[in-house]
Parts: C-alpha cells; structure tokens; sequence
C-alpha cells in the first residue's frame, strides 16, 4: 500500500511536468548525498530544503537533522505544516498555535476531547478550503540531472520492483513461533490499493452507495468492505485529506454536484451518517494536537496522564533489552503469553480473529482493535506498548499520534476520563456484534465448524445484546468479575464468506434460537468434550488452557465488583525487563521501548473515538 501510494504521487508529479526521485537510508544520510553529489556538477546547484512538519518523535528528530545540515551548508530551510488534517493548522514553530483552534499553547489543549470538540462545534462549519490541484506545468521540473543512490542500494525501476524489494529483508512470519495462516475462503475486508485516486474514488463510492449516511449505524461491523469507510490508510500516508472528506460530504449534503444523487440523504443536509464521519475525523486531528502537547509521553509506559500506580508484566530480549532485575523471573512465562498473543491462540475467539486477521491482512476493524488492546493490558497486563509496536508493525493504516494516543486511551493511561475502570468484555462484544460468530468462524478456520456440520457453509445471523454477569480467570491467578450492560443494541448484521450454504445447526447450538451454543465459538474451552473431540481439538493448547477464562452467560443477572483484571493477581506479577519492544527502539520510550500507533480502523484511523464521548453521556460505545 505504501509503494503504491508513493508511485502514484511519482506518477502524479510526473503527469504535471515534474517528478519524484525516490531513496533508500536515513534522511540526513540521503540529504548530504545530494548535497555532495551536485556540489561536482555545473548545471545545478540546491539552494534550500522544505520539508512538511510531523508530530513524531523520530519524525521531528529527521526535521533537526535536516536542519542543521542545511545550516551547516549555509543554505534555506523550511518546515510547511501537514495540510492533509480537518482542522487547519499554522505554524507549529511559532507563537501562534493555530489559525483556527482557539489555543495560544500546546498545553492549553483540553484533556478530554469532548472538551476539545466544543471548542470547535459545529464540525460543518469548521474545516478551510481545501487547496487547488496545481495545473500543468506550474511546478518546475527535476533538474537535467540527479545524484544516483549511494551505494549499496539501488532504485528500483517499476512498481512490482519496489514491492519486491521492500519485501526481501522481512520474514514472512515476522519471527511469530506459529504464524497464523490464511483461512480458506477467507479474503481481505481492506482490499484496496494506496494512491490519491484509489483514495478519492473510495470516498466518492461510500458517498454514493450509502455507506456514509448509514456509517453511524453500521461502523462497528467486523465483516465486510463498507461497514465502516476504511479511509484510514489514505489519510495517514496523505494520499487524501480529511478536508477533501469533508467538502465532498458537504457537496453530497447540499446536492451540488451528481457526487451521489441517487443515495439516502442527497441533498438533506447533514445526518447522522455524515456527521459521525466528521466526529472521526476530528478525532484524529485531536490525537495529533495530544502528541504535540505530551511529545515523548506518548511513548512512555506511565501514558499522559503519567500514571505509575500500576505495574506492567514486560518481557526482555528480544523485545527489550534483558533484564537483571530479580522481577525478570518471570520473562519466559510472558513471552510465552505475549507470543501466543500475537499468533492469535489465546482462546478468546474475537482476539484471536481479529490478530490473525491483522497478520494476515494489515487490518482488522475498530471495534476489535478496542477489544485487543483491552485485552493484552487489562486482561493480561502486560505492557501495552508491545501490543502498540505491533500494530505499528502490521496495520496498513498506521498513524503514529492515532495508534499510540489510543492503545494508552484502552489501557487507561491516555485521555479515558474513566482510566483503568474500562474494561472491555470480549465475550459480550463479540455476543453484540459478531452474530452467529461469523467473524470468528472466518478467521479462526479451526472453529468454523462448531455445531455445524464438518465442512459446511455459514450462516447470516444477527444478535442483540443481554443482561450478563462475567467472571474473568486469568492463567496465572485470580479473576474479576463485572456486570454487563443493560442498555438494549440495534440488531447487528455480519456475513462471512467461508463457502456454499451450510445446512441446518442442530438445535443444541443453533445460534438462532440459543446465543448460548456460541459460547464454545467465543471461548473454545467451553466446548463440550465430545465437540472437541469430533473437530479434531482435543489436545490443543489454545482450547485447553486458555490465557483468560471468562465465565459469560447469556442472560444471566447477578453482581459481583467491577475489578480490573490485575487486582488480586497483579499487572507486575511475573513484570522485570527493560519493557518496550526492540533495543534499538530506546529513543522512543524514555529509554525504555519503542513506538506504535493506531486508531485508524476507519475514516479516522482512530480508536477510541466514540469512547470519549462516553465521559459526556455515559454511552456504552466504544468503536468507530
């Protein structure tokens, strides 16, 4: 995705009489290169270098690098400020915080973006312009010359080359001990080519399918292309804009042009669709402004709100560097858990889909995103910035502010006015939003089969939600028990695409009549001995000792404290280690790890989006 992309932008500059050179090594390194190679030429000279501002660490550290070069030469430099966000912004170097959010700081930014938004409602009237495509023969062209690639790099010719050669260095199983498989008669819900027309007409069909009117009521879908507008890797990498979103939106409402003249809404005005899709964007645009205010917090185990009350389980080499604290005894027992994390063998079918997915695709929907972080930080306790760096590692849509700012917002150290009580239940989630366990079956093949005939088609089913006690045992000690929610849901619909039409479930775990029987789908190890025995599970590791048991019942009231999973057991229990992910990932974390990020599931590429409304009405959504 990020080769096409780039290509495409080659190919775009190219169509206006320009062009892109494209290199490989670290930026300052390219830079005097260049520098170098023109300085032994006669029909060219540089004169200055403009770069366009990001918020990262690392980021700003190239931006530095780059400027002291060119200061060092005695030559212009200038930093443009990112135009591709909702809201505009004006110089991140000066004074003035931007032109249209009414903050003179970076610290005055509201730590709660419900706060945030209210400051700059209504969200229609907000965004500027968007800026004209260059006509023609208005940029100049390269020079008659290029300084070629140092060596030992050479670039590519083709696209399909440079595929091939950012491919060749990566191990296809990312050093996963049993990476997961694709699934038969599975396929992709993202599956889509980088590039700014591949982005735009990706807008324009949502816009004319419906799909962005009817995104409020359908965006915490898991299968399928147009459950939610999946924009997120266009506008993390700037082939599209959050402002080019917007006014296509506003010329859909208004009915200014043909853009969707047959679909729902055209020409009403704003619904709640569209108006959803605009909270998102701004949500994303917030995680941005929270790196800028906290800069390398983002990064720190502790989050924004610098919380160092709980203790994290972490690992060491090689996702950090070894320990020699006396609490690293318990390392082993970690990587092994966070392994199997990360392969998609917990036992807990919705975490499990949604990681094989992300492996295997560089995608899995926001509400799973949600339910995973939850999972590894509060359920597991483990440093959920190893869970940030990988999904930095596999998401097609990796956003660094988004997948950072929003693995701290689930693990309760970011911007959640609730913190550490938020705790998602993947067993209720996947029971309201993964009917008939489809999603599961798709992903997790060795399930599919559950109370179905071997080798038979799915089905479509829809489910609702239900009054539940949960009690959560962890492998390793102790349990936290929550009550459900009360609050009914809209019926949710998923299909799967797992082959021809299955014949009629036996009535014991028919999904249609008893959401019971999809217990042994959401948590293997319910299932009944016989089952396992007839699906060829008996002696597997991820059915028989999960890492989490949760004991969920349809329908069943009772009490019970609202405990996080690491009260009686312990975040730190086994914890030592340096945490963090990679050694050479130490700038990032205060010394003490790497980078992640995410968020970007949707339009956004945000995570917790809806989440922090919750603060504002108590509403239990969480997704985008």
């Amino acid at each position: 995705f990020v080769a096409e992309s780039v290509w495409c932008l080659k190919k775009d500059l190219e169509g206006l009489g320009s062009g892109l050179e494209i290199r490989v090594g670290r930026v300052g390194d390219v830079l005097k290169q260049v520098l170098e190679g023109y300085k032994e030429k006669s029909d060219a000279e540089v004169t200055g270098v403009w770069m366009t501002s990001e918020e990262g660490v690392e980021e700003r550290r190239e931006e530095r690098d780059v400027k002291r070069i060119m200061n060092q030469e005695g030559m212009e430099f200038r930093l443009w400020t990112d135009e591709k966000y909702f809201i505009d912004e004006n110089a991140q170097l000066t004074v003035v915080f931007s032109r249209d959010l009414p903050f003179t700081n970076p610290s005055d930014l509201p730590d709660i973006f419900t706060s945030f938004r209210k400051t700059v409602e209504p969200l229609r009237e907000a965004p500027r312009r968007t800026l004209l495509t260059p006509a023609k023969g208005t940029l100049p062209p390269l020079p008659p010359s290029v300084p070629p690639q140092a060596a030992p790099f050479t670039i590519p010719s083709t696209l399909s080359e440079i595929i091939e050669a950012l491919h060749k260095p990566l191990d296809k199983d990312l050093d996963l001990e049993d990476a997961p498989k694709m699934p038969p008669n599975t396929t992709s819900v993202m599956p889509f080519h980088g590039g700014s027309q591949a982005g735009r007409n990706r807008t324009h069909a949502l816009i004319t399918n419906g799909s962005m009117s009817g995104y409020k009521d359908t965006r915490n879908g898991l299968l399928g292309t147009d459950f939610s507008t999946k924009l997120s890797a266009w506008l993390a990498l700037g082939c599209i804009t959050a402002r080019q979103i917007h006014w296509d939106l506003v010329d859909f409402e208004d009915g200014k042009t043909a853009l969707g003249a047959s679909a729902p809404g055209y020409g009403d005005g704003e619904n709640k669709g569209t108006a959803a899709v605009r909270f998102e964007l701004l949500w994303r645009d917030y995680m941005r402004l929270c790196t800028r205010n906290f800069r390398q917090r983002l990064f720190h185990v502790e989050g924004f709100r610098d919380d160092s009350a709980a203790q994290w389980k972490y690992v060491s080499s090689p996702y950090s560097a070894s320990s020699t604290s006396a609490k690293g005894s318990g390392d082993a027992r970690t990587r092994h858990v966070l392994q199997r994390f990360l392969c998609g063998t917990t036992g807990t079918g919705l975490i499990d889909a949604s990681q094989r997915e992300l492996f295997l695709t560089g995608y899995t929907s926001n509400r799973a995103r949600q339910n995973v972080a939850s999972f590894l930080a509060k359920h597991l306790g483990i440093d959920w910035r190893l869970g940030a760096e990988w999904y930095e590692t596999c998401l097609v849509d990796f956003d660094v502010s988004s997948n950072w700012g929003n693995w701290q917002y689930v693990a309760g150290v970011g911007n959640d006015p609730r913190g550490q009580s938020r705790v998602f239940n993947p067993v209720k989630q996947a029971v309201d939003y993964d009917a008939g366990g489809e999603y599961v079956r798709a992903w997790v093949p060795e399930l599919r089969d559950v109370g179905r005939p071997i080798g038979g088609g799915s089905t479509t089913t829809t489910a609702g939600s239900a009054t539940t006690t949960t009690t959560t045992t962890t492998a390793g000690g102790g349990s936290a028990a929550a009550a459900g929610s009360t609050t009914p849901a809209a019926p949710r619909h998923s299909t799967s695409k797992t082959g021809s039409t299955r014949p009629p479930a036996p009535p014991s775990y028919d999904p249609h009549t008893s959401p019971e029987s999809l217990m042994g789908v959401f948590q293997a190890w319910r299932l009944p001995s016989e089952e396992r025995r007839r699906l060829s599970l008996s002696g597997v590791e991820w059915v028989l000792d999960p890492l989490v048991r949760i004991d969920f019942s349809v329908n069943r009231r009772g009490g019970g404290s609202a405990k996080r999973g690491f009260g009686s057991r312990g975040r730190g229990g086994g914890g030592g280690g340096g945490g963090g992910t990679k050694a050479d990932r130490k700038g990032r974390g205060k010394g003490k790890g790497g980078r992640g990020s995410w968020r970007g599931g949707d339009v956004v590429g945000a995570t917790a989006e809806a989440e922090a409304e919750a603060d504002a009405g108590g509403m239990d959504r969480e997704g985008s």
